[in-house]
């Protein structure tokens, strides 16, 4: 499952070098709590889906549909 929008592939990236100890986590950053709560493997998924194409953002509507925003 590849990271929908540039800023989920940046926060998987930082929270993968959490998981390898190369960052410190700062509580209650999304990154840290990525870090936490997903597997080694997923995290790389996410960091390392190309960021050509994607939009900056994601955004959830009230209906729970996505709606992409490109910047």
């Amino acid at each position: 499952m590849p990271a929908e929008s540039k800023k989920q592939q940046m926060v998987a990236g930082m929270a993968e070098a959490i998981k390898e100890g190369k960052m410190k986590p700062k509580p209650g950053t999304p990154s840290a709590e990525m870090a936490k709560s997903m597997k080694p493997a997923d995290l790389q998924e996410f960091a390392s889906t190309p960021r050509k194409g994607l939009p900056m953002k994601v955004k959830k509507t009230p209906t729970g549909t996505i709606q992409k925003k490109a910047f």
